[in-house]
C-alpha cells in the first residue's frame, strides 16, 4: 500500500528566473521561465531542443498525483506543445527514490459522490491519452516507486528508461485499496504485457523490480546507479538518468531509437492465439474463478479490474475508459475502500513513533532463546544491520536457531533479492552462544523463553546481574502481564514487553505492552527497534492478554464449542474465512498451536472468569495429552505432512469431540449465527480494552487487529466494522447470543454508548 501518500500543507518553492543565450546554432535554457514562478510541484528546463519536466512535491518526501500537479503538468505540456525550439520531452523527478507512488489519497477521500470520483478519473485519463497520443515523444526516467498514478503516467509516455537501484520498483497496488488504476491503466497495461501479466499486476498490486519490468516490456531500458562521488550517489544517479533519457529521447526524434520493437515469433504466436474470442473468454472465466476463490467476493475491486479490461478488449478503448472511470467512481464509495483506506492510513500512523527518539540508540541487541520466536527476531534484527547475541541454553537449541536465520536470508537469496556476499555479511552480525559473555555491551536485551512466569524471573535477574543499568529488558511474552514479570526487577523503568508474531520474519505486526513504571524513553527504544526492524507497530497498555491475545482468546473458546456443538473443522474454517479471515478458526488454533491455546485459555480464564468462556477447556487440555499440538507436532485439529499443502481432518479428533459433544440450540445455530458468535466476541473485548485504557486509540485496535490476528482487512478492523455494521444492529445480536450463552455475550458499557448514540463513531 506504500502507492499512495497523504499531502500536507502546500508550500512554495522560490523559483530563479530563466536567462538564455542564443545563437543561430542552438538554445540553451540554464533554468525555468519567470513565468513559472508560481509552479511548486512541477517545473521544466530546456536542454538544447529538450524540455526536461522535474517532478518534485514541496510538502511530502514522495511525489503524490493531486490536484494541483495535474494542473502545473497539464500546463507545462501545452507550453512544450506549442513551442517550435522542442522536439521531445523527458519525465523525471528530483526526489531519490521516488519517480511518483500513486495518486493522492486525500483527493478521493474529499470527493462526496460516486460523481465526482469519476469525473476525476477521466480528467486523469484525458491528460494521460494527451500524453500519449503527443506529437513529441515525451521519455519517462524513473527512478524509485513508480506506482499507482505514477505507472499510468509512466506507461502513457512513449519511452521508459528505468534505474537498476532495488528501490526502482512499478506496479498498480490500487487494489490493495480497494480501487483500480483509474487513468487509463486498465486499458494500457494489457496492450503492453499483454492480459496474464496485465491481470498478474493489477488483481495483486506486487511491486515488479525494474529488470522485470523490462522483460514484460514496462521498460525499455535500464540505467546502472552510481557510487559516491562529489555528489551522493542519489544525486548522480539521478543526473546521470536525465543525461541518457534526454540522448534517448533525440535519439528517438532522429530516427536512432525504435519507438516499436520487433516482435519475436513466441509473441507473435501469442498475438494469434490472443486473437481468438473463446481463448480470451477462458482467461476472463479463469481469472474471475481465481478471484472468487481468493476473495470469496468480499472484496469488489478484483472483479471490476476485470470488467474494465474485458470491456476495452471486447468493445474498444471508448467503452473501456467509461467502465473504468465509472467502476473508480463506484468503489471510491463502497465500505471496503474506505477499510482499506483507513488501514493504510492507520499503517502510516503506526510507523511513526510518537514516544520521540530515544536518548541513545539500540546498537547491541541481545536475545534469550533460540527457539522459533528469538530465532524470527534475530533473523529481523541483523536483516537490518543490528548487531544482535543470540543465546541458548543447548547447542543444539542453538544450532536450530542459527541454521533458522540462515535458511531465512538464504531463501531471499535463492529470490535475488539479495546477493549470497550480502547475506553472509548480514549474517556476521550474529553471534551465537551459551553464556552471557559481550551482554555488559548490550543495550536491549528480549527474552522469548517459555511461557512460565518463573522461568522469566530466573533470566530477568541474570540479566540484570551482567548488563549496564541502562540496559532494557524486552519481554517477547504473549499473555503475562508484563508488571508481573517487572517484579523481580531492580529498574522495573526498563521493562517493557515486546510481543512478536510467528513467523517473524513475515508477519507485520509488533505489539509492544508498557506498565504503568515503564520509561517513556524505554518505550521510545522499544518502538525504534521495531521500526528498524520493518514492523508496524501499536502501544498498548499492560494486562493479561495485552490486546491481541485477549481478542484472540474469546473467539478461540468460542471456536471449541462450536465444534463441540457439531460443526467440523473444515466448515468451522469455512465460515470464518467467508466472512472474510484470511485463515479460518480451526486452522489459526493449530497454527498458533493447541498447547499454547490450552495455556493461555487457563490463564485468562483466572483472570477474567465466565466471561471469558464458550467450550470446555478440557478439550484442548485432551488434545495435547494425545501430542495433537497443531501443526508444529504434525497433528491438530488437521494432520500435517511435509511438503503436502492439502490437510486433511485429524479422524482421532473425532473421538476427543464426542467425549466432549455438546448440543446446538437452533435458535443460534445457522451459518450466519455462528459468524456472527465468533466475531461479536473478538469485537466487543476490543471496544473493552479501549473502555478499559488498555489501547490508546480506535486506530491501533484496528491495525493490530488485522496484521496481528487476520481480522478481515475488508472491514477495516473491529472498530470501523461497528461504525459501518452498526452498534445496535451488534448489540441486537448479541442480546440473542445472551440469552442463550449468558456473560460471554453481554455487550461492554462503551459498545452500548454507541449502540444508543448512532451520531458516535470510532473514526470520524
Amino acid at each position: 500500500m506504500a502507492g499512495v501518500r497523504a499531502l500536507g500543507l502546500l508550500s512554495r518553492l522560490t523559483v530563479r528566473q530563466r536567462y538564455s543565450l542564443f545563437s543561430d546554432a542552438s538554445r540553451r535554457n540554464f533554468s525555468v521561465a519567470s513565468s513559472l514562478m508560481a509552479r511548486t510541484h512541477v517545473n521544466y528546463e530546456i536542454k538544447g531542443d529538450v524540455a526536461v519536466i522535474h517532478i518534485n512535491d514541496p510538502t511530502s518526501k514522495v511525489n503524490t498525483l493531486s490536484v494541483h500537479m495535474q494542473k502545473e503538468m497539464t500546463e507545462i505540456m501545452d507550453e512544450i506543445w506549442a513551442n517550435n525550439a522542442i522536439t521531445s520531452a523527458v519525465v523525471i523527478s528530483s526526489k531519490p527514490g521516488c519517480f511518483v507512488a500513486g495518486a493522492d489519497i486525500n483527493m478521493i477521500q474529499a470527493c462526496k459522490s460516486t460523481e465526482e470520483v469519476t469525473n476525476l478519473s477521466q480528467e486523469g485519463q484525458k491528460m494521460f491519452e494527451k500524453i500519449e497520443k503527443s506529437p513529441k515523444p515525451i521519455i519517462a526516467a524513473i527512478n524509485g516507486s513508480c506506482l499507482g498514478g505514477g505507472l499510468e503516467l509512466a506507461i502513457a509516455c512513449q519511452y521508459r528508461v528505468a534505474t537498476k537501484n532495488k528501490k526502482t520498483v512499478l506496479g498498480t497496488p490500487e487494489v490493495l485499496l480497494g480501487l483500480l488504476p483509474g487513468a487509463g491503466g486498465t486499458q494500457r497495461l494489457p496492450k503492453m504485457v499483454g492480459l496474464p501479466g496485465a491481470f498478474d499486476m493489477m488483481l495483486t498490486g506486487r511491486n515488479i523490480r525494474a529488470d522485470k519490468a523490462k522483460k514484460m516490456g514496462l521498460v525499455h531500458q535500464l540505467v546502472d546507479t552510481l557510487g559516491p562521488g562529489l555528489k551522493s550517489p542519489e544525486e548522480r544517479t539521478i543526473e546521470y538518468l536525465e543525461e541518457i533519457a534526454v540522448d534517448c529521447a533525440r535519439g528517438i526524434v532522429n530516427k536512432k531509437i525504435p519507438l516499436a520493437k520487433e516482435k519475436n515469433m513466441m509473441q507473435k504466436i501469442q498475438d494469434y492465439i490472443m486473437s481468438y474470442p473463446f481463448v480470451r473468454n477462458q482467461i476472463y472465466s479463469t481469472v474471475q474463478k481465481k478471484v472468487m476463490k481468493q476473495t470469496k467476493g468480499l472484496y469488489p475491486a478484483p472483479l471490476k479490474i476485470i470488467e474494465c479490461v474485458k470491456a476495452g478488449v471486447e468493445q474498444g478503448l471508448d467503452a473501456g475508459y467509461l467502465a473504468e472511470s465509472q467502476n473508480f467512481g463506484k468503489l471510491a464509495m463502497t465500505s471496503e475502500s474506505r477499510a482499506l483506506i483507513g488501514l493504510y492510513h492507520g499503517q502510516v500512523a503506526c510507523k511513526k513513533n510518537r514516544f520521540g527518539a530515544p536518548k541513545k540508540d539500540v546498537k547491541t541487541l541481545a536475545i534469550l532463546g533460540a527457539g522459533l520466536m528469538g530465532a524470527g527476531i534475530a533473523q529481523v534484527s541483523v536483516d537490518k544491520g543490528i548487531n544482535t547475541i543470540l543465546k541458548d541454553t543447548t547447542l543444539e537449541g542453538l544450532n536450530r536457531g542459527q541454521q533458522q536465520v540462515y535458511k531465512g536470508l538464504n531463501d531471499k537469496t535463492k529470490k535475488k533479492s539479495i546477493t549470497s556476499f550480502e547475506r553472509d555479511s548480514i549474517l556476521s552480525s550474529l553471534t551465537g552462544q551459551l553464556d552471557y559473555s559481550g551482554f555488559q555491551k548490550a543495550d536491549m536485551v528480549i527474552e522469548a523463553v517459555f511461557e512460565d512466569i518463573a522461568i522469566k524471573h530466573k533470566v530477568l535477574k541474570e540479566v540484570e546481574a551482567v548488563t549496564p543499568p541502562e540496559c532494557i529488558f524486552a519481554s517477547n511474552t504473549s499473555a503475562l502481564p508484563i508488571k508481573d514479570i517487572a517484579a523481580a526487577s531492580t529498574r522495573p523503568e526498563k521493562v517493557v514487553g515486546m510481543h512478536y508474531f510467528s513467523p517473524v520474519d513475515k508477519m507485520q505486526l509488533l505489539e509492544i505492552i508498557t506498565t504503568d513504571k515503564t520509561s517513556k524513553d524505554t518505550t521510545a527504544s522499544a518502538v525504534a527497534v521495531g521500526l528498524k526492524q520493518g514492523k508496524i507497530i501499536i502501544v498498548v497498555g499492560d494486562g493479561p492478554g495485552f490486546y491481541t491475545t485477549r481478542c484472540l482468546a474469546p473467539m478461540l473458546a468460542e471456536a471449541v464449542r462450536v465444534l463441540q456443538e457439531g460443526v467440523d473443522p473444515k466448515k468451522l474454517d469455512s465460515l470464518t474465512t467467508g466472512f472474510g479471515f484470511p485463515v479460518g478458526a480451526a486452522t489459526l488454533a493449530d497454527e498458533v498451536g493447541i498447547d499454547v491455546a490450552a495455556h493461555v485459555a487457563e490463564d485468562l480464564g483466572k483472570a477474567f472468569g465466565s466471561r471469558f468462556g464458550g467450550g470446555n477447556p478440557e478439550l484442548l487440555k485432551t488434545m495435547v495429552e494425545k501430542g495433537f499440538k497443531g501443526r508444529k507436532s504434525g497433528k491438530g485439529c488437521y494432520l500435517y505432512q511435509p511438503g503436502l499443502k492439502h490437510k486433511d481432518v485429524n479422524p482421532e479428533l473425532e473421538e476427543i469431540l464426542e467425549l466432549y459433544k455438546m448440543t446446538p440450540n437452533p435458535a443460534v445455530s445457522s451459518d450466519s449465527d455462528v459468524q456472527y458468535r465468533l466475531v461479536s466476541r473478538f469485537v466487543n473485548e476490543a471496544v473493552l480494552c479501549l473502555q478499559e485504557g488498555i489501547l490508546a486509540n480506535p486506530v491501533e485496535g484496528d491495525i493490530g487487529a488485522v496484521f496481528g490476528l487476520g481480522f478481515p482487512p475488508c472491514l477495516g478492523g473491529p472498530f470501523r466494522f461497528v461504525d459501518t455494521f452498526g452498534a445496535d444492529k451488534l448489540v441486537e445480536k448479541m442480546r440473542r447470543f445472551e440469552e442463550v450463552y449468558g456473560n460471554q455475550f453481554t455487550p461492554c458499557p462503551l459498545l452500548l454508548d454507541h449502540a444508543k448514540d448512532p451520531s458516535k463513531k470510532f473514526h470520524k
